[in-house]
């Protein structure tokens, strides 16, 4: 088995369904499975998955397990030398998965990979990010990029000088389409995801985890998913913040934390 796509559902039925009918659609170059993952909810059973045969493994947990949890239960239940974790808010209008799939294994040292992701209008997401830092926010804060070329900047990730037409190394990418090696998990600590964070900043977490392994992690422009996204909410929000408290306090000095913050409030941000 080349790749094991798996997909959390969660209130989110019709959106799943479309998910997995566009993966079935599409996936041509590259043996799969799909590993649904019924979070906390009863919206999928056997009766209304038998029509995809055996391309799809219900997995059902009584609990809502978030994001991170859902995630590692169909870890467990997957074959693939490779993981794509798979947003139910996303559908694929080409053979994604079969062209990430080829770029990693051209590339060895590529520990995790995301496509481009774009609205349904057609519009770019910033899946692509670089760690906190004080060098970054200085950058920023000094307008240095604006003495870089283009390029060179956009190499940087540094806000709308990344155009999302060039494949480029990043340090955390978003969650929403993330292809990994499935060795890797086993050499993570406690041999799974981070799963503290419920929901919201765990992919932070895995990229800054896996790269301390030795991997790379990559933005991947010759291919384009579409990635619905849902709008922010207070809940949402409140959560946002809580994680990234955790996050920099398992990653961050006390010192970093408080001069990335001062500067980032210089910023706006």
């Amino acid at each position: 088995m080349d790749v094991s796509i798996i997909i959390i559902n969660y209130k989110t039925f019709l959106l799943t369904q479309q998910c997995i009918e566009s993966i079935l659609h599409h996936t041509k170059d590259v043996s799969f499975e799909i590993v649904l993952v019924e979070n906390g909810t009863d919206e999928f059973n056997k009766e209304n998955t038998v029509q995809w045969g055996d391309k799809v493994k219900l997995i059902e947990s009584k609990d809502n397990l978030g994001f991170a949890g859902g995630n590692n239960l169909g870890i467990k239940y997957a074959k693939g030398k490779y993981i794509l974790l798979l947003n139910s808010d996303t559908y694929l209008t080409e053979d994604s998965v079969s062209k990430s799939f080829h770029f990693m294994q051209e590339h060895p040292r590529v520990g995790v990979l995301t496509a481009r992701l774009i609205y349904p209008d057609g519009r770019h997401q910033s899946v692509a990010q670089r760690f906190p830092s004080i060098k970054y926010s200085l950058i920023e804060l000094l307008r240095i990029q604006k003495f870089l070329s283009r390029r060179k900047a956009g190499k940087m990730l540094l806000g709308s000088f990344f155009e999302h037409n060039e494949t480029t190394e990043a340090d955390w990418i978003w969650g929403a389409f993330f292809m990994m090696k499935s060795e890797i998990v086993t050499k993570l600590p406690e041999g799974k995801l981070d799963d503290s964070y419920f929901m919201y900043w765990e992919d932070v977490q895995w990229c800054m985890d896996i790269k301390k392994l030795g991997y790379q992690v990559f933005f991947f422009a010759d291919t384009t998913v579409v990635h619905i996204q849902e709008g922010s909410s207070g809940k949402k929000n409140d959560m946002m913040e809580k994680n990234k408290v955790v996050f920099f306090k398992k990653n961050y000095s006390y010192f970093e934390t408080r001069i990335i913050k001062i500067l980032n409030k210089c910023l706006g941000v």
